[in-house]
């Protein structure tokens, strides 16, 4: 009997067709599916099987992401049974659909079961395979079928296995002889020392996770099947500290921007931590030769205090120059440095000042100081450092901290991108160190930068949801009631902050899509800039 199973029809997903399990016999190898859209939409998608030592991930004969189709075609999706085992092996494959509409951003989850039978030509293991080797043998599997080759000879596999036996043997020895050797010549008070500093096995205390909302199943941002949670301190740092590579010298960039300290007049203070200051200035321009008198220029200033010490004082003229050289509506880059005592770094002046503390003092519209900022005015702070970090993309600048302590605005609404110069001091509750004397944004970090290190567009994607939570909740702190440690097992096993009261729903969907667990599956910021500004003009419709 044929059929057809309809998925999405009409702009509406079919719940049913979707969460239907469908059993695939052992016959069959690949699977097929037809897609076409009207308008343009990006996807991508993830194939993963539950059990690849029975068989191996899906593949497919499209690219993993692109765009669909306008007319219509067909995909396949390929399945490798590997013949080491026989029974039935489910998969999922996961697609995410993203319309240039905040309310059309989709995700779908696709449940399948295929029988697979043993081959009598692969030798039967006399071992249950481990986690690693069924890992390695994905590689083998996705090659082509090759009997000739697989038929392999018993007394040939046992000599193998008694030649891998054998080395290992001698490694031990060798291993054992060095330990006997090391330990008469070693001092018994080093051996207490080193067993006093062996660190507890003692989990950190967590908090209840029923604060946080995890993602279904049938959401497909966030994805946690076969990823076991970390269990507190121990597994996190061991995972955390790897090198960054060191950025450019920072101190050739000093030269061309350094300025007499008596062309700056400092006036209003603007925020204080505990070496840092940030001031309202004037700086004195240089003088026209058609006018008697130099004018002077609001700006922003940046410096330390006279107790800071020489490596706070290097770390403000580092950050600064963060994103020297760059020209963008919606990018604050340095404009000078004084090196004249303390020193300081001259940005131009916004007069609503930074974008955090206006949220959480402020929280008035320009001209009336009763007026609560709106939904619309959010949205529009948002589209613009989505313009913003599109530019910075385009340049191959990551930021690394993007969050609303690093943008500031005018009274127009006008936005800017800051770099981190002096945030860890003026906001020290943001940052958190995780045991290697460095403080880092930990709440707003991807879950590959705190594991791995790497920071990457997808990990500024990352901090842009949760910036856009920031604004939403008018500058509360993410995941206020979590430990620093405790982040990257949340993350890993699915947990994300829940919709912000009065959070319209396109713009929660915008936020989870940001949260994905893979970097691959995050949408880009010229997708969440052009959702931004669909939802700003539906806002513009009925409001």
């Amino acid at each position: 009997m044929e059929a057809e199973l309809y998925f999405i029809r009409d702009d509406h997903v079919q719940l049913a067709a979707t969460r239907y399990d469908m059993a695939i016999k052992s016959n069959i190898n690949s699977i097929y599916f037809n897609w076409v859209t009207e308008r343009q939409v990006f996807y991508s998608m993830s194939l993963k099987s539950d059990n690849t030592w029975m068989m191996s991930n899906p593949g497919m004969n499209i690219s993993m992401d692109g765009e669909v189709p306008r007319t219509e075609k067909t995909f396949a999706v390929t399945l490798h049974c590997t013949g080491k085992q026989g029974g039935e092996v489910g998969f999922t494959m996961q697609v995410n659909l993203t319309l240039f509409s905040a309310k059309n951003i989709t995700s779908l989850n696709f449940r399948r079961r295929k029988m697979c039978e043993r081959d009598i030509t692969i030798p039967v293991d006399l071992k249950t395979p481990t986690p690693e080797e069924r890992a390695v043998d994905v590689d083998v599997i996705f090659s082509e079928e090759q009997p000739e080759k697989t038929v392999t000879s018993t007394s040939v596999f046992y000599i193998s296995v008694g030649v891998v036996c054998g080395v290992i043997l001698l490694l031990v020895m060798l291993v054992a002889l060095v330990h006997v050797r090391s330990m008469k010549n070693s001092d018994p008070a080093s051996e207490t020392s080193s067993s006093r500093s062996t660190p507890k096995s003692t989990a950190a205390k967590k908090s209840s996770p029923t604060t946080y909302t995890k993602a279904p199943a049938m959401n497909g941002h966030v994805n946690s099947n076969g990823v076991k949670p970390h269990n507190g301190y121990i597994g996190l740092h061991h995972q955390i500290y790897t090198t960054i590579p060191e950025t450019p010298d920072y101190t050739e960039k000093l030269h061309t921007m350094t300025i007499d300290r008596s062309r700056i007049t400092i006036e209003e203070l603007l925020l204080e931590g505990t070496f840092g200051r940030v001031y309202h200035g004037k700086l004195l321009m240089s003088v026209d030769d058609e006018e008697e008198t130099a004018t002077e220029k609001d700006v922003l200033l940046k410096t330390v205090s006279d107790q800071s010490s020489e490596t706070q004082e290097k770390l403000l003229l580092k950050e600064s120059c963060h994103l020297h050289g760059l020209s963008h509506r919606n990018i604050l880059s340095i404009m000078h440095v004084c090196l004249d005592g303390k020193p300081m770094s001259v940005f131009a002046y916004m007069n609503l000042g930074n974008l955090k503390t206006f949220l959480r003092n402020g929280r008035v519209g320009p001209g009336d100081t009763h007026q609560s900022i709106s939904t619309k005015d959010l949205v529009q702070l948002a589209i613009q450092i989505s313009h913003g970090m599109m530019y910075l993309g385009k340049r191959k600048v990551v930021h690394k901290d993007l969050a609303t302590r690093n943008c500031v605005i005018d009274e127009d609404y006008n936005l800017k991108i800051t770099d981190n110069a002096l945030s860890r001091d003026l906001f020290p509750s943001d940052y958190h160190c995780l045991g290697d004397n460095e403080n880092r944004p930990v709440k707003w970090m991807a879950i590959e930068s705190l594991l791995d290190r790497k920071f990457t567009a997808a990990s500024d994607v990352w901090a842009f949801g949760i910036l856009i939570w920031e604004l939403v909740t008018l500058g509360q702190t993410p995941y206020a009631d979590l430990d620093a440690f405790e982040m990257a097992s949340y993350l890993k096993s699915g947990y994300r902050m829940p919709q912000p009261q009065n959070c319209p729903d396109e713009l929660f969907s915008l936020m989870a899509c940001c949260w994905a667990l893979l970097p691959t599956d995050r949408p880009k910021f010229t997708q969440l800039c052009a959702a931004l500004t669909d939802f700003h003009r539906a806002l513009g419709i009925y409001i």
